[in-house]
């Protein structure tokens, strides 16, 4: 198998010689990663038949990321190139088996094992490229990415094993070469005319930016940790206890231009986060639409947060926390322009594990997030551009995010301060000859406006900084 692997990363490379959008995928799409066909396939009558019917998948990609910091302070990039099939045999009996892998080398970026010399800070956004638990692995980096065996009855499936999910709170957040992926077993229930239900209990997660799956509990804090409410340095890493995470999801659009959304999620021993969402479309005529969206989200800690010992615990004990936000847009098939806003109240921080997803926000931008605080009021407007062939996708976003206090330990986790962000995001898919590439060119611009009482440790990879990506991928 490795050397399959390496025979197909071999003729990407001279692929990329001759000609070489990132899939950031919004959390309530379907996965497709591999952008396998959807064609159903009829039941084999051996299982060798349901195998040479199969169905194989590949993706490669080349994702260049540079950072530039505020003078005086590291600058940073990186060249990562990559490439993996997935295989899914037809369907025998309604059950199908699927496995995907993936390799990612290292073709030339910084030492990320070297740190700031102003900060002692390492790398935060290139490292992630790779194997963020191993910064100085340059090469052939594989990793077992899906894994698991599928039965389908009717418009309903049952996925037991290694796979793809993207729910409001474990998501693929695949914005570097390979995305977030889960261990267990997942319900995609659509019997009931216009309602979506999803269950599942995952017991493994594998994060994005690492090789290998592990348990829940120790799934979190593979990233950085930040600090305690008391300002003490988190040590939760390697040390929290959870059997695992139970998800009930439920999407209904049973009222015309009406999207309802609950989710539940379940994190045994450690929290319970759960939202609820509104999001209504009004047809101004045939061609354009006002747009209002609602969403709210509450969080609370279950027994002691992941471990009695407070120091060593995720969230706090009989802590909990309240978010809620909203968006007014008008869009046409063209063009779409929100306003957005999202309120974390200050009851507590709003904590959901970097490893397992990105932020459910409606005012959430590529390359920052608002987990980790409390007392945060965030405005975002964002302006999209489509063409009518959908080749070609562009939008321009602003936000400001007003934060508390960089040594307000209790309510910033990660001491960051307030801030001004911009993105500019451009994306196009190839056509005729060059058809099954797409690429991305990614630009963001981060602006600091709050207190960093003269240290730099609350600038460095945070603010006055700008972060620049171009991605390429090939599916085929």
């Amino acid at each position: 198998m490795k050397s399959f692997f390496s025979i197909l990363t071999s003729t990407f490379l001279l692929l990329i010689s001759i000609h070489s959008s990132a899939q950031h995928q919004e959390i309530s799409d379907k996965p497709s990663i591999w952008k396998e066909k959807d064609d159903e396939k009829i039941d084999s009558t051996s299982i060798l038949n349901a195998f040479k019917n199969g169905n194989f998948s590949g993706h490669f990609r080349y994702f260049f990321m540079g950072t530039n910091n505020e003078s005086g302070l590291s600058d940073y990039y990186a060249n990562a190139i990559g490439g993996g099939v997935k295989f899914e045999t037809a369907k025998y009996h309604n059950f199908q088996f699927g496995v995907s892998g993936y390799y990612i080398y290292d073709i030339g970026s910084s030492d990320f094992s070297k740190k700031d010399p102003v900060t002692n800070l390492s790398n935060r956004y290139e490292v992630a490229l790779f194997d963020f638990q191993n910064v100085s692995s340059k090469g052939n980096l594989s990793r077992l990415e899906e894994l698991y065996l599928k039965y389908n009855y009717k418009n309903s499936n049952v996925t037991l094993g290694k796979q793809l999910l993207n729910t409001s709170f474990i998501n693929l957040q695949d914005g570097r070469m390979r995305p977030t992926e889960v261990d267990g077993i997942w319900i995609d229930f659509n019997e009931l005319k216009k309602t979506k239900i999803n269950v599942g209990f995952l017991y493994g997660i594998s994060p994005r930016s690492t090789m290998k799956y592990f348990r829940v509990g120790e799934s979190i804090g593979i990233y950085p940790t930040g600090v305690n409410p008391d300002g003490t340095k988190s040590d939760y890493a390697g040390n929290l206890d959870s059997d695992g995470i139970y998800i009930v999801g439920i999407q209904n659009e049973s009222i015309k231009n009406l999207k309802t959304l609950l989710w539940n999620q379940y994190a045994e021993n450690i929290f319970n986060s759960a939202l609820f969402q509104m999001d209504y479309k009004y047809d101004l005529n045939p061609n354009s639409k006002l747009l209002f969206g609602f969403q709210t989200i509450y969080q609370n800690a279950l027994n002691f947060g992941g471990n009695e010992d407070q120091s060593k615990t995720y969230f706090e004990k009989n802590g909990n926390s309240q978010t809620f936000g909203g968006r007014i847009g008008w869009q046409n098939k063209k063009i779409e322009i929100t306003l957005n806003y999202n309120r974390i109240t200050a009851k507590g921080r709003y904590l959901m594990p970097r490893e397992w997803g990105r932020d459910p926000f409606y005012t959430f931008m590529a390359r920052e997030r608002n987990e980790g605080f409390g007392d945060v009021n965030a405005v975002m407007t964002k302006i999209q551009y489509t063409n009518p062939k959908k080749t070609f996708k562009s939008h321009l976003a602003v936000g400001y995010f007003d934060l508390p206090d960089v040594k307000n330990a209790a309510m910033n986790k990660y001491g960051l301060p307030s801030y001004v962000q911009t993105n500019a995001d451009f994306r196009y898919q190839f056509q005729g000859l060059l058809k099954g590439f797409d690429a991305q060119l990614l630009y963001v611009h981060k602006f600091n406006v709050g207190e960093t009482y003269a240290n730099k440790n609350y600038i460095f990879n945070k603010t006055n900084m700008s972060n620049i990506n171009f991605i390429l991928n090939f599916n085929f």
